[in-house]
């Protein structure tokens, strides 16, 4: 300490002040380092937390004591890394995130206060809230909000309400609902609310884009009615066509017949009924037949003739007699049919089609001859699309079958004449390559590659032979020089010589690279425009006038 001391003391003042700011510096970047080192140990626990589960969450890390941190405006809960798969159990057990606004949980607790009207609203709720999570659950869908009115009932039916459901969606990046999605959605909210059909379910999305569109003619808007009643009838006429276009394309091909259809559909429905009465026809409904004892005639009155003749001058005294009484009612009815019939959408009240024929096209040299199908042919055909079709006459519908040249057939150009043959190869030169086949092949290209790296080889060998013999001659002589000089010092002869040496190898490997370059075989290059010359010379000799239309041709392209 005393040597520190008297370190620190021989410092000077800007000595000191540098030594402290160094200090405070190492201190804070100390405390920086291991700050960041404990904010960079924290990972996502849970990330787009809604608003309505954030409060259940901290509160439930508080308790257990975890440090926590916020991001993304409070939407992301961060937590230490070494707690993460802990935490997430902990919370799936406890319930949470609830992934939106609450389901059924709302009547965990009884609450025997409250009243009908706020159990019914809490019935509402609750059935929103299930219906978000189960359309949360779709793999494209990010969140989701459900409202619904619920039916109203009435005495009335004038007063009467059907259900609603507006769904609201926000599709994750760059995903999308398919058709089956968005009709699989409406399906699922109409089953989880009484009374509520499909149609009546509008389904968009966070850009303000309707994903479902109605298919219902009874609204006050027409224009979406035309749409359905468009759709459908284009949907029934591209059937048609394409059972026309199978039926034709084994006959025709696809490129010489045109088919058209106009559908005439009918898009209203109701119900009728009708009852019908035969006068013919009678029915026994009910019979009543009561009858009491018989009645048995007795004679009675005094004894003898005047009383018992048809007009008795006096009446005769009563005696005693029995009861009866006898009654018989029988009912008929007339017989009645009675018939309900509910008349579906979509019903095709007439068809009209027609088929366009194009003529068959033949060349007899360079003549086009164009010839109209036979009646026997078009009747083939109409008869087909008849059947195809299911035309019936007495609906009205009707099919037209016309034969008329297409422009393609008019203007089309007559076929190239074919290449001339080449001459086939020697018989003896092609029996011996027809056998020079596999390893023959190889060794005998083997064989003519060695030949010609020995020649290479033999010629270089040669060419070395030659100028060091040459060399050594002028070496020789530039010796012989040298004594003449009276070159005193070999060393000075001696690096004379090298560099002579040097000179001429320098000089012969440029000549053997020369040499080199001079060996290779050129590139044979064929001149295509003096072999189609003789060609076109050769067949314009034999047949001007097929050259002749060629060249029409290519000057009309």
């Amino acid at each position: 300490m005393n040597q520190i001391k008297r370190l620190f003391l021989k410092l000077s003042v800007a000595q000191r002040i540098w030594l402290a700011a160094i200090t405070v510096a190492v201190i804070g970047g100390i405390f920086g380092m291991a700050r960041w080192n404990q904010e960079r140990d924290f990972k996502p626990l849970f990330t787009g937390v809604a608003a309505e589960d954030a409060g259940p969450l901290l509160a439930k890390l508080r308790e257990g004591a975890v440090e926590y941190r916020l991001t993304d405006n409070g939407t992301t809960v961060l937590v230490p890394s070494a707690r993460v798969a802990d935490l997430r159990i902990e919370m799936a057990s406890a319930g949470l995130p609830k992934s939106g606004r609450i389901g059924f949980e709302l009547f965990d607790k009884a609450n025997f206060g409250a009243s009908e009207f706020a159990e019914q609203v809490n019935y509402h709720r609750a059935i929103e809230g299930e219906l978000e999570r189960s359309v949360m659950s779709i793999r494209e869908v990010e969140q989701a909000r459900v409202h619904i009115t619920l039916a109203k009932e009435s005495l009335y039916t004038e007063t009467r309400e059907a259900a609603k459901a507006s769904v609201l969606v926000k599709l994750r990046h760059q995903a999308a609902l398919s058709p089956q999605n968005i009709a699989a959605i409406c399906q699922l909210t109409a089953s989880a609310v009484p009374g509520l059909a499909p149609e009546q379910v509008s389904l968009v999305d966070t850009n303000g884009n309707l994903l479902n569109r109605a298919r219902s003619n009874t609204g006050n808007d027409g224009s979406a009615a035309s749409e359905v009643a468009l759709d459908y009838r284009q949907s029934v006429e591209h059937d048609l066509q394409t059972k026309i276009a199978a039926t034709l394309d084994p006959l025709l091909g696809a490129e010489h017949f045109r088919a058209g259809v106009s559908a005439d559909v009918d898009l209203t429905s109701g119900e009728q009924s009708e009852e019908l009465f035969d006068p013919n026809k009678s029915v026994m409904v009910t019979s009543l037949r009561t009858q009491d004892g018989p009645a048995l005639p007795t004679a009675s009155g005094v004894p003898g003739t005047p009383s018992n003749l048809p007009r008795p001058t006096s009446k005769p005294a009563t005696g005693s007699s029995n009861y009866a009484r006898s009654t018989e009612n029988v009912s008929y009815q007339t017989s009645r049919v009675v018939k309900h019939t509910r008349m579906p959408q979509g019903g095709v009240k007439r068809l009209s089609l027609s088929v366009l024929v194009d003529h068959t096209l033949r060349w007899e040299g360079t003549k086009r001859i164009v010839e109209a199908p036979s009646a026997e042919k078009l009747k083939v055909i109409k008869d087909l699309v008849t059947a195809a079709a299911g035309l019936d006459t007495a609906r009205g519908d009707q099919l037209v079958v016309e034969a008329f040249p297409f422009e393609s057939t008019l203007t089309a150009e007559p076929l190239l004449p074919p290449p001339p043959a080449v001459p086939p190869p020697p018989p003896a030169l092609l029996a011996w390559l027809q056998n020079l086949k596999g390893k023959n092949l190889y060794i005998l290209a083997g064989v003519g590659a060695g030949a010609l790296l020995a020649l290479i080889a033999g010629f270089v060998v040669m060419r070395r032979r030659t100028q060091a013999r040459k060399m050594k001659a002028e070496a020789v002589a530039a010796l012989e020089a040298a004594k003449v000089k009276h070159v005193t010092t070999p060393e000075e002869l001696e690096r004379q010589i090298e560099g002579k040496l040097a000179d001429r190898e320098a000089e012969s490997a440029r000549l053997e690279a020369e040499a080199m370059l001079d060996l290779q075989v050129p590139v044979v290059k064929t001149k295509k425009a003096e072999v189609l010359s003789k060609h076109i010379v050769a067949e314009s000799k034999k047949d001007p006038s097929v050259q002749a239309q060629v060249v029409r041709t290519w000057l009309h392209g």
